[in-house]
């Protein structure tokens, strides 16, 4: 059974041969596995055989990049949304924003006209090169796209785009469209281009540790038909669709049910995101990827993790419905033995008997 096989059965809510295998290491922990046996030139993607692939197209205003500023520990950039940031120099973790493109629907009004579908918004020539590998491999291609009140905050600043929430709610409304149809345009060509996707995987974070952003009931007015249309998109090409949405968001899955999402992840537990208690209570109408508490890999005792994985994945794969992910990514202070002993052990607790 090939990796397309496998994640499809587990997004039909069927049993494949073993649990679907998927992870995100960040770039400086790949890093750190290559001075620990990690081959030279192996991705982790490889090495570990990630089960899923994704291509995007770039749904930004396509503002030029510019780096303003830089020394050995941080560079400072403009991106092609038309915002400031500062990084690490080996982008491990999340940039300082030090500037917004919108201050006001102003700026909204005179950046939309750039955000229409375009050919130049693809890399033909190597994506769809490394397209025809991967799907040639057997692996499950996704279209990826970030949506919604994400993206939007690459525009605006949070405080402001949540006041926007509810004091502007046409303006947001008409970011969140704006970008959607630009996103569905662009799946749209890629297919016409000949790409060939399986699913589409989406991200859009809507909340951190302790809660929601914003409240259900905006959620419900602004953003919940704008997934609606999305899914309905994807459907009607015979695409699954994943969503990445990160912290306390359990009180949006029966949202994310009713707008057609089949499968929810990281699912972090530092966020309170249960992975047992959701699949009790939800398995039977969405799929669920990830619940693995990523801080337990880093740990000297190796009891914790083998405990988290042994008791969450033999529960959460029964009747299909589950892809293994960690509960968010993974950080550079996992080691490579550490995480080859969580592969291992994945494999062996996510086996169908």
């Amino acid at each position: 059974m090939n990796s397309r096989e496998r994640v499809k059965l587990a997004l039909q809510h069927r049993e494949p041969d073993r649990v679907p295998i998927h992870d995100s290491p960040w770039a400086a922990t790949a890093d750190r596995w290559r001075t620990e046996g990690l081959p030279s030139g192996i991705s982790p993607a490889d090495y570990f055989g990630y089960e899923l692939c994704g291509f995007g197209a770039d749904t930004s205003p396509q503002f030029p990049v510019e780096v303003l500023s830089e020394d050995e520990q941080y560079i400072v950039e403009r991106n092609s949304f038309g915002g400031i940031r500062k990084n690490h120099r080996d982008f491990s973790t999340t940039p300082m924003i030090i500037d917004y493109p919108c201050k006001g629907r102003e700026d909204w009004d005179n950046m939309k006209p750039k955000l229409t579908p375009s050919d130049y918004r693809v890399d033909w020539v190597s994506g769809l090169q490394a397209f025809s590998r991967e799907r040639s491999r057997g692996r499950f291609i996704t279209y990826n796209a970030t949506v919604g009140y994400d993206k939007v905050q690459s525009y605006v600043a949070s405080p402001r785009l949540l006041k926007a929430v509810i004091a502007e709610p046409e303006w947001v409304e008409d970011m969140y469209r704006t970008d959607a149809k630009l996103a569905i345009g662009m799946c749209d060509r890629m297919i016409g281009g000949g790409f060939e996707f399986d699913g589409a995987f989406l991200y859009c974070d809507l909340g951190y540790r302790g809660g929601l952003f914003f409240s259900p009931k905006h959620y419900e007015a602004q953003l919940h038909p704008v997934f609606k249309d999305l899914c309905s998109f994807f459907h009607s090409k015979g695409m699954s669709v994943l969503l990445h949405c990160c912290g306390k968001v359990k009180d949006l899955v029966p949202y994310f049910i009713e707008e057609g999402i089949d499968c929810l992840q990281p699912l972090e537990v530092k966020s309170g995101m249960n992975l047992m208690q959701l699949k009790e209570q939800y398995g039977d109408k969405i799929c669920f990827m990830g619940g693995i508490d990523v801080r337990l890999m880093a740990l000297d005792d190796p009891k914790p993790i083998e405990k988290e994985i042994k008791e969450k994945v033999t529960k959460a794969k029964e009747g299909g419905g589950y892809i293994y992910h960690s509960d968010h990514s993974v950080p550079k202070n996992v080691s490579f033995q550490q995480y080859k002993r969580v592969i291992e052990l994945v494999k062996r607790y996510g086996e169908y008997k």
